[in-house]
C-alpha cells in the first residue's frame, strides 16, 4: 500500500523538465562550475551540494553588493534553475538581496529521483550551505516557496525559530487537496502545509492569483488564516498560476515586505498584519498576453461535516494526475516546447505515516514560478 500511494503522490506532484534546460560544465582555466547556457558572472556561484539522502543537487548563489538579507528560493513544478536563472538575477537586483536557488533531486542536473522526502533533504542541504559556506545567519534568511516549493519551504520554516520571514507564492494546502477537497489529512498525503503552517513563527507573506487554474486561491487564503504572524497578503486579481511575476504589484509588494521585515516586530504588527488587499488594474493585463486557457477546475474546500468521508475518490485520482502544476507555455525567449515535459516520474520510496510530534516541532536548524520573464520595475 505504501509503495502504491508513494508512486501516486509522485505522479501528482513532480514534473521535472525533460530535457533539462541547462548543463553544468567545468571551466578549464579556473575549475569553476558554470551553467552552459549562460555567460559567467562574477557575482554568481554554481554549486553541487550533497544531501543527507545521498543525492547531489545543483544550486546557484547570486550575490548583491552589501546585501543584509538572503532569499532561499524553492521553485515551482515543471521548472529547473536554468529556466529560473534570469528571474533569480532580477529578484536579487530589485529586492537588493543575495539569493540561492536550487534544483530538487531528479530536476535539472541534480541526481536522484523526485520525492517529498528528497525535497526536504534538498532544502536542508541548501540551508546548510548558506550557513557554512556563506556565513549566513538564520535571522537574515527569507524562505521563498512557489507552488510545490511551498512544501519544503513550510517544512523548514516550521523547524527554524529565528528566520527573518517566509514568502508563499501560489502555495498548496497539501498535495491531495489540490486534486480533491478532502476535509481530513491522510497519512499518504504529501506536503501537509495545512498542518505545519501553524508552527512557522516568523512573518509570512502569501501571494496568490484569484484566477489560478491549477491551485485554487482558497489554498493561499486558508494558509494565510492559519499563520501565526500574518503579513498583508497579495491577492492578484486575474492572476493565474504561472504569471504573477508579470503584474507590477508583485515586485512592489515584495519590496514593501522586505522593507517591513527589517523593522522591529511591534512596528510590523501596527502597520501590516491582518490586512487583506485585492490588487487590480486594467493596465496590468497587457503584461501577460502569453497565457493558456484554463482546463483545470478546482472547487473550494467543503465545510467539514460529521459524516464519514467517502474515500472512493482515491481510485479516481489517476486520470487527473496530469492536472497538478503542469507548466504554462514559457514566455519570450525562455519558451520551452510543451511536448518535452515529462508528465510523470515514479518514486519507489516509502511514505511513512506521520509521526505524532517530531515532524511538527521546530528542531535542528538544520514548484517560480513555473514561467519566466523579466520583472518590470
Amino acid at each position: 500500500m505504501g509503495g502504491v500511494t508513494s508512486s501516486m503522490a509522485a505522479k501528482l506532484a513532480f514534473f521535472p523538465p525533460n530535457p533539462p534546460f541547462y548543463k553544468v560544465i567545468t571551466e578549464k582555466s579556473s575549475g569553476l562550475l558554470l551553467l552552459d547556457r549562460f555567460p559567467h558572472r562574477e557575482n554568481v556561484d554554481v554549486l553541487k551540494l550533497p544531501t543527507r539522502r545521498g543525492n547531489k543537487i545543483v544550486a546557484v548563489y547570486v550575490r548583491y553588493p552589501m546585501a543584509t538579507r538572503t532569499v532561499l528560493y524553492s521553485h515551482g513544478n515543471a521548472a529547473d534553475i536554468g529556466q529560473m536563472y534570469e528571474l533569480f538575477l532580477d529578484l536579487s537586483i530589485h529586492l537588493k538581496v543575495n539569493l540561492m536557488g536550487y534544483d530538487y533531486s531528479g530536476y535539472g542536473q541534480s541526481s536522484g529521483k523526485p520525492s517529498e522526502h528528497n525535497t526536504y533533504a534538498d532544502i536542508e542541504a541548501a540551508y546548510k550551505c548558506l550557513e557554512e559556506s556563506y556565513n549566513t545567519k538564520q535571522e537574515d534568511i527569507i524562505l521563498y516557496g512557489q507552488s510545490v516549493g511551498s512544501g519544503p519551504t513550510v517544512y523548514l520554516a516550521a523547524r527554524l525559530t529565528r528566520l527573518r520571514a517566509v514568502v508563499l507564492h501560489s502555495p498548496i494546502l497539501s498535495g491531495l487537496r489540490v486534486m480533491y477537497p478532502v476535509k481530513h489529512t491522510y497519512w499518504f498525503d504529501i506536503y501537509k502545509n495545512i498542518d505545519k503552517i501553524q508552527f512557522v513563527s516568523c512573518p509570512v507573506l502569501v501571494i496568490h492569483g484569484t484566477s489560478d487554474e491549477v491551485v485554487n486561491c482558497s489554498h493561499g487564503k486558508q494558509l494565510w488564516e492559519l499563520c501565526q504572524e500574518k503579513y498583508e497578503p497579495l491577492w492578484i486579481k486575474g492572476g493565474k498560476h504561472c504569471n504573477l511575476e508579470l503584474f507590477p504589484e508583485y515586485i512592489k509588494h515584495l519590496k514593501k515586505f522586505i522593507s517591513t521585515v527589517e523593522k522591529p516586530p511591534s512596528s510590523r504588527r501596527n502597520n501590516h498584519l491582518r490586512k487583506s488587499v485585492d490588487q487590480s488594474s486594467s493596465t496590468t493585463h497587457r503584461h501577460h498576453s502569453s497565457r493558456r486557457k484554463s482546463t483545470d477546475c478546482f472547487e473550494a474546500p467543503r465545510k467539514s461535516t460529521c459524516k464519514r468521508e467517502n474515500l472512493d475518490f482515491i481510485n479516481e485520482l489517476e486520470p487527473f494526475a496530469l492536472k497538478f502544476d503542469i507548466n504554462d507555455d514559457k514566455i519570450g525567449k525562455l519558451r520551452i516546447p510543451y511536448e518535452h515535459m515529462e508528465r510523470s516520474r515514479r518514486s519507489v520510496e516509502y511514505v511513512e505515516k506521520p509521526r505524532t510530534s517530531i515532524d511538527m516541532k521546530p528542531e535542528w536548524p538544520r514548484m517560480s514560478v513555473d514561467c519566466i520573464d523579466r520583472i518590470g520595475n
